[in-house]
């Protein structure tokens, strides 16, 4: 992001006496509709005229048009939007609809003289229409178009893929089966890789990286291996584009017959087809498509004719523009490098967050551990109230030890289970299944180790802990800085420690995610789904709902950008009676119209005044003979169920990354036969922070910590609530002194070595 040095333009003038036409193309993917939600309402918010472009499962319709593949279905096209007076194109598409809309735009010059000749439209129509701008935003469940860590569509897809893996689980585990699933992709193997991250699947194929020769043997060696450790299932997960290094198919009734011929396992496959593509969008692909859309709206109104085509995409937590072409041609070298049998280039070219994905993946399930031992004891923990997704940073975090040669302990309950000695050894076994689990299974307690240090120190000593991995929310960063602080008194504190963020709330300084915030926020998204569709026989009905979160509003308010919600109050935006008087208005002004609910959201913390019963009061007595009020408390129920797709992809890779961090300390911190490390880089919290998991001492997170009121002092997600606002129409000013600046991608010769 770069300050504009212009003076800052009204937002709500910024699209006055201009079009913009909206048009989902190519394959349907879930999500989209929050995409073109974003993009007529802050088009309509900047003064411009939005149109549909029909046909073009979204609301407005998907379609592959073949007639748009000609040049005479290219001038009709052209000839409807000048006529409409449209110069501005938003498309939501994959790599094919792209693609033919930068070349629509190519060659718009030519079309509109065409047009004069024949008479369709006048110069002064061409005149006026002169230059078309095109913004794209993909919308694709596979995932596979390069400059994008995440395409509109994956995540929902993965929930489906989870949801259906969970359920095969169970019933192989029960009869000692081996489950083959294939997924889809096409030539993408990316649901194939983070569905086998997030289930633990004993192998994957995928279409970037055909197995070796001879994989046939690894593969049957490998699942008997996993049967004599006493797992009583094997999981194979298998991209529909799948190949071996000859380009020949790999297809899951060829994998079928090896494993039922060679070993003699009860095998089952399941092929899952468009039951991928189907259900209810996720609440990261609602954010997400809502979050485009009104970076796309700006990119349309602030681009000029020599500005490239360009396409949203994300990277990290930041929405970003790149130029259209340049990810088109990445993509299609993607192809190329496959065909070609460069392979190692094809992970590359993916992008980085594949090219993790699949580093992590290699190292859990196809390194054995190793015979020689380093004599390093490293102890796991969970701190705070236990959260999905914790048991998969576990996991990843044991079999990464155990594969570089540490012996791994688990610690019970907390710090109170340290100070008491409730030690033991946990193996590669141990923690199988544990990525789809819930909850905490190392038992998690909020105790601090302030008053408990003699008893923890004796124990680090005892036990010979020379590294500590501690897994929690805001009361294990806390936690890690008090055993910092007791180093001085306490040498056997001197072992590297690292801190990863497992919370609902999403409050730990120093990531801008935390593992569980993703599990929670869907739980809430989906109960607001059902709590709204109670609405839809008795019309004209507001429900109040009450999210969790401490004093930190993440979850109020990126549930209420999922569920659109009219308002969402926490206590980072304070808000006094006006505020509530204004926003009841508001929703006494929507029920005129042909929506006849309302969905308010409260973080439990926003007000020690305004609690959930008095805004509840307030709007059932100034909606009396216009809507009534349900209340709704949500509880618990945003900790439990089983972790979602992102918070088990999210901590394998944090368990993993951490451990390998603390090996690499340990070897730093190795003196005179002992480990001693007392710098301030020793002990870390590993967080997300913008475009990259990155370590950052404790003690010099304090300085941006408001530890009274458990959150960080700066939260980037605040700067997403004024879209929230705006797409439930009201009249606010967004913020346009800020603004992406288009980027470029890496080009391949910087990973290739050309």
């Amino acid at each position: 992001m770069s300050k504009d040095l212009q003076p800052t333009v009204d937002p709500t003038k910024m699209g006055v006496g201009r079009s913009i036409a909206v048009l989902t193309s190519g394959g349907d993917a879930q999500g989209m509709n929050a995409a073109v939600r974003a993009t007529v309402r802050v088009g309509i918010y900047t003064g411009a005229k939005v149109y549909f472009v029909h046909e073009g499962g979204t609301v407005i319709g998907s379609a592959r048009c073949k007639d748009f593949r000609t040049r005479e279905g290219r001038m009709k096209a052209a000839c409807n939007l000048v006529k409409l007076g449209i110069t501005n194109l938003c498309v939501i598409g994959g790599d094919g609809s792209l693609t033919g809309a930068n070349e629509f735009r190519t060659e718009w010059s030519e079309l509109l003289v065409d047009l004069v000749r024949d008479g369709k439209i006048t110069e002064e129509e061409a005149k006026k229409s002169s230059h078309l701008n095109i913004v794209g935003i993909v919308g694709s469940i596979d995932n596979d178009f390069c400059g994008t860590d995440m395409t509109i569509g994956t995540d929902s897809a993965l929930h489906r893929i989870i949801e259906v893996v969970d359920a095969i689980t169970t019933t192989a585990q029960s009869h000692q089966r081996t489950f083959i699933l294939e997924v889809m992709g096409r030539h993408c193997g990316y649901l194939a890789l983070v569905t086998a991250l997030a289930c633990g699947a004993d192998w994957v194929f995928i279409p970037e990286m055909p197995p070796d020769d001879g994989w046939e043997n690894h593969l049957c060696r490998r699942l008997s291996d996993q049967r004599a450790r006493g797992s009583r299932l094997n999981v194979i997960i298998v991209a529909e584009g799948a190949m071996c290094k000859v380009g020949k198919p790999i297809t899951s009734d060829h994998i079928k017959k090896l494993v039922t011929d060679r070993l003699g396992f009860d095998t089952r496959t399941t092929v899952l087809g468009h039951v991928q593509r189907g259900g209810t969008p996720s609440a990261f692909d609602r954010i997400l498509g809502s979050r485009m859309g009104v970076e796309a709206v700006m990119a349309l109104l602030e681009a000029t004719p020599d500005t490239p085509a360009c396409v949203v995409t994300l990277s990290g937590n930041q929405a970003i523009r790149l130029p259209l072409m340049e990810c088109v041609q990445v993509t299609k070298e993607v192809a190329a490098a496959m065909a070609q049998g460069r392979f190692d280039d094809a992970i590359k070219l993916r992008g980085k967050s594949f090219e993790n994905n699949w580093n992590t993946y290699k190292l859990l399930a196809h390194i054995n551990p190793p015979d020689v031992k380093s004599n390093i004891n490293v102890a796991i923990m969970n701190i705070g109230a236990p959260c999905a997704g914790m048991n998969s940073a576990v996991r990843a975090a044991v079999r990464m030890g155990i594969i570089q040669g540490h012996s791994m302990l688990a610690v019970h309950d907390g710090f109170d289970g340290l100070a008491q000695g409730q030690i033991e050894p946990i193996t590669w076994t141990s923690v199988t299944g544990w990525t789809g689990k819930g909850g905490s299974m190392l038992g998690t307690k909020r105790t601090l180790p302030g008053k408990r240090l003699e008893e923890i120190s004796q124990n680090i000593a005892k036990f010979s802990i020379h590294a500590l991995v501690i897994i929690g929310g805001f009361e294990a960063y806390v936690g890690g800085l008090e055993l910092v602080q007791a180093r001085e008194k306490y040498e056997e504190m001197c072992i590297p420690i690292v801190v990863i963020p497992a919370t609902v709330s999403n409050n730990v300084p120093g990531s801008d995610f935390s593992i569980g915030a993703d599990t929670a926020l869907n739980a809430i998204t989906s109960t607001c789904d059902r709590i709204k569709q109670s609405a839809a026989g008795t019309k004209r009905r507001v429900f109040i709902v009450e999210t969790m979160g401490g004093y930190c509003g993440y979850l109020a308010t990126m549930a209420g950008l999922a569920a659109g919600a009219d308002a969402a109050y926490i206590y980072e935006e304070k808000f006094d009676i006006r505020d509530l008087e204004a926003n009841v208005q508001h929703v006494v002004e929507k029920m005129k119209t042909t929506v006849k609910r309302g969905l308010i959201l409260r973080n439990e913390s926003c007000s020690p005044n305004y609690t959930t019963d008095f805004i509840f009061n307030l709007y059932s007595e100034e909606g009396k003979g216009i809507f009534d009020c349900r209340k709704n408390v949500l509880g618990h129920m945003q900790q439990g169920g089983t972790p979602t797709p992102f918070d088990r992809n999210f901590g394998t890779k944090m368990g993993a990354k951490a451990v390998l961090w603390l090996t690499d300390k340990l070897k730093e911190c190795y003196r005179h036969g002992r480990i001693f490390a007392n710098t301030a880089d020793s002990a870390c919290v590993l967080g997300m922070r913008k475009r990259a998991l990155t370590f950052q001492p404790l003690v010099e997170l304090k300085e941006d910590t408001d530890f009274e009121h458990r959150i960080p002092k700066t939260q980037w997600w605040l700067k997403i609530r004024p879209i929230m606002k705006i797409l439930a129409k009201y009249d606010i000013k967004l913020d346009t002194s800020e603004h992406a600046d288009m980027e470029h991608v890496i080009k391949k010769s910087s990973f290739l070595g050309k």
